[in-house]
């Protein structure tokens, strides 16, 4: 379904609407969801909109409210919804479980959290802070995803689970990173500035913590639970508490 290259907002979009007109051929009791989540809106960004206004939203009047909110971003910021498309992309290419797109888009909490911050990160740039920090502290509760508007985050992200994941101020996460649940990358008290730089490709995997000034390498992978504060080079995997590398590639263990 999807080739090497990634599709266009609105190529996926077309796609999005045939998964969806067959699932309510096949299913026409689910044809009411289908309907205010897919079949009413003309593009992605509205249907991302109309998402993250119902996940965030605790009443009728927030869930309308987050919903302009984010349409008016999307609008304003096109860049917003490719972002959001790459997103998708990424979800049917990477986890075995789905090689669709419309499964994602309505029921992994980790895509609308991870667009909700893509919103909450515009807004902080806009400076529009209160409302951003807002939108943080609703999807801490509402999803379980903590991402602090100052953060930056790349395109073809992954948020697998997306339970208790906590990225905190001024982290860097690259393209194409996958994060499992309860992860934490945060900065150390004793160096309030400096935030984990996290490269392209990598692997973070459950219960892994990467706290303080450190950078993780492009594609490498971070274990389990482990914890790490020291930097990981590229292509290396890091275990253990506290964090000890292996599997690095020839030039790094000859080094």
């Amino acid at each position: 379904m999807i080739q090497d290259g990634m599709l266009s907002a609105d190529q996926l979009w077309r796609l999005v609407q045939r998964e969806a007109e067959n699932v309510l051929a096949g299913d026409p009791a689910f044809g009411a969801s289908l309907s205010s989540a897919i079949l009413a809106h003309s593009d992605l960004g509205s249907a991302l909109a109309h998402q993250i206004g119902e996940r965030l939203g605790k009443s009728a009047a927030d869930r309308q409210r987050f919903a302009r909110v984010a349409g008016e971003a999307f609008v304003a910021s096109p860049d917003l919804v490719e972002a959001a498309s790459r997103d998708l992309q990424s979800i049917a290419v990477h986890d075995p479980a789905t090689t669709t797109l419309l499964p994602p888009l309505l029921n992994f909490k980790g895509y609308i959290a991870l667009q909700a911050w893509r919103l909450s990160n515009w807004l902080w740039r806009q400076r529009r802070n209160d409302l951003a920090l807002l939108l943080q502290s609703l999807s801490s509760d509402q999803l379980q995803v903590s991402i602090h508007p100052s953060a930056s985050i790349g395109t073809s992200v992954f948020l697998d689970h997306a339970t208790g994941i906590i990225i905190g101020a001024f982290a860097v996460i690259g393209d194409e990173v996958t994060i499992l649940q309860n992860v934490t990358i945060g900065r150390k008290h004793s160096e309030p500035d400096l935030a984990p730089k996290i490269g392209r490709g990598v692997f973070l995997s459950a219960g892994s913590t990467i706290i303080g000034n450190v950078s993780v390498g492009d594609f490498a992978k971070i274990g389990a639970g482990a914890v790490v504060e020291h930097d990981v080079p590229a292509g290396c995997t890091a275990v253990g508490v506290p964090a000890r590398l292996t599997n690095c590639p020839e030039t790094d263990v000859t080094a």
